[in-house]
């Protein structure tokens, strides 16, 4: 499967993760707080910023019958209207320029998850490198045509989603344009359990599909993150905020800065380690092999003196004979005397 690319930077095999920090709606409907944000992220170290391109009025009613409002106990928006909680978390369209412009400024990508039709003609003007299509949106095969038709690169979260489900979707983007494209494993519950995020389903996305894979990772922490790169994602994706006692949508499962840091410097970590298949002591290793055991005089011997273990033993150093070869060496005599703490080779035979 091909490396894609959005912008300069390259995801595949052979580069290290692409990190996205979803600002979501963090920002608390403040411009300087959103500001604020993008900059904590370029510090953190993340390839790109991501946003989210809706209103209220683009994504749902305003309307107060009960199939309008977030029922379940263990869902953190629980109790809001869902008007009221996009109301609250989406980002101004007015704000999104100067928000991509400033990230850039800072050395990282800036693009965002369009929620319907007019979101994608407005990110178009802006010449977004790239799209993400949210878990949720998955299904929109309309929207998904939209945005595939714009020829972007598209990073799509696949959620709850069957396997029938991302085949439509896939299928969707392909048909419309989309030659380049990222499919993440998504828990989508929030914050999600490690024990329900099932991993392993990462390797099996990138070979089904045939595509680059990564993981929108909804835990607590790093660890799911860095668990994903070894499992071959090339991407991650993870909410930040300023500080979770700040409160905000998203705050209660986002990293805060350091722990952003901390993410971007493992995951590096875990792909700089995976490699390739290697045996031997090439590289590094090498000086290393010195410190093995081998076969060493333990005590002074004279030439023709036969070999015992009272004056021969398998020590460190690794200069000498190996020790398998200590069993044959018991009974011989040496041609040469030698001193204790010689290496025995079978030159001295």
């Amino acid at each position: 499967m091909k490396t894609i690319k959005i912008a300069e930077r390259s995801i595949g095999p052979g580069h290290r993760p692409f990190v996205i920090a979803e600002m979501s709606g963090n920002h608390n409907q403040s411009k300087q707080r959103s500001l604020a944000l993008v900059k904590a992220a370029a510090e953190a170290g993340v390839d790109a910023l991501k946003l989210q391109t809706y209103t209220a009025d683009t994504m749902t009613l305003n309307l107060s019958s009960d199939e309008f409002y977030v029922g379940d106990s263990d869902n953190p928006w629980c109790g809001q209207s869902l008007y009221e909680l996009y109301e609250k978390a989406h980002t101004p369209w007015e704000w999104h320029r100067e928000i991509f412009d400033y990230a850039n400024s800072l050395g990282m990508l800036a693009f965002s998850s369009p929620f319907d039709e007019t979101a994608v003609d407005f990110l178009q003007q802006l010449d977004v490198p790239a799209y993400k299509v949210a878990s949720f949106e998955l299904t929109d095969i309309p929207l998904l045509r939209k945005i595939g038709a714009t020829g972007k690169p598209v990073i799509m979260s696949t959620g709850m989603a069957t396997l029938a489900e991302i085949e439509e979707s896939v299928t969707a983007l392909r048909e419309a344009g989309c030659e380049q494209m990222v499919l993440l494993k998504c828990t989508s519950t929030y914050p999600a359990s490690p024990e329900h995020s099932n991993l392993k389903t990462i390797p099996n996305l990138r070979d089904l599909f045939d595509c680059q894979v990564g993981l929108s990772d909804h835990t607590l922490g790093i660890g799911a993150a860095v668990a994903a790169v070894a499992l071959g994602a090339g991407v991650i994706e993870k909410h930040f905020t300023l500080q979770r006692s700040d409160g905000g949508v998203d705050a209660a499962f986002s990293l805060e800065p350091a722990e952003l840091a901390a993410l971007v410097e493992e995951v590096n970590r875990a792909w700089l380690s995976l490699g390739e298949i290697s045996y031997g002591c090439a590289g590094a290793q090498a000086k290393a092999v010195k410190y093995r055991r081998s076969v060493y005089a333990s005590a002074d011997i004279a030439a023709g003196e036969k070999l015992t273990p009272d004056n021969i033993r398998v020590i460190r150093p690794g200069l000498g004979l190996k020790p398998k070869y200590f069993p044959r060496l018991l009974g011989k005599r040496l041609r040469k005397s030698v001193t204790k703490g010689t290496p025995i080779h079978w030159e001295l035979f």
